[in-house]
């Protein structure tokens, strides 16, 4: 298997552990819609929010941050899955949301985590969410 996937792996157990960690029950690892997949279906610690997770994982921020590689792509297919989950489970009544956890590190060394809560929503996938997560980086 490739390095990148064992990475990838790693970093999904380190957020789910983070998410755990915090009072979240996981409700999905690597749910499958299609060709798409959302690495963490949550719900928080209240009990009132659905909240679908992409996880990026990298060695060294060297080139950037990871979260900087959720485009917009990525994110309209994480939107068009979530639907299609919410879809599935039409009982569900808590409010969505859509997360990032940027992971930097290797399963040897250090790791450095940030939880970006309301990275991006379903009214605007395009939306450049560098300014939603420098507003986020203020308030935390």
């Amino acid at each position: 298997m490739a390095e990148h996937n064992d990475l990838g792996r790693w970093g999904e157990e380190r957020a789910a552990e983070y998410m755990e960690s915090k009072g979240w029950y996981i409700r999905e690892r690597d749910w499958r819609c299609g060709s798409t997949d959302i690495d963490l279906i949550c719900i928080d610690e209240d009990d009132t929010t659905l909240v679908f997770v992409e996880v990026k994982t990298r060695s060294t921020d060297e080139y950037g941050e990871p979260y900087e590689a959720v485009d917009a792509e990525k994110r309209r297919n994480v939107i068009h899955a979530a639907a299609q989950y919410k879809s599935a489970f039409r009982k569900e009544n808590r409010r969505m949301r859509y997360d990032i956890i940027s992971i930097v590190g290797t399963p040897a060394g250090e790791m450095k985590i940030e939880h970006i809560e309301d990275a991006f929503d379903m009214l605007d996938p395009y939306e450049d969410y560098n300014t939603r997560f420098t507003s986020w980086r203020r308030r935390h």
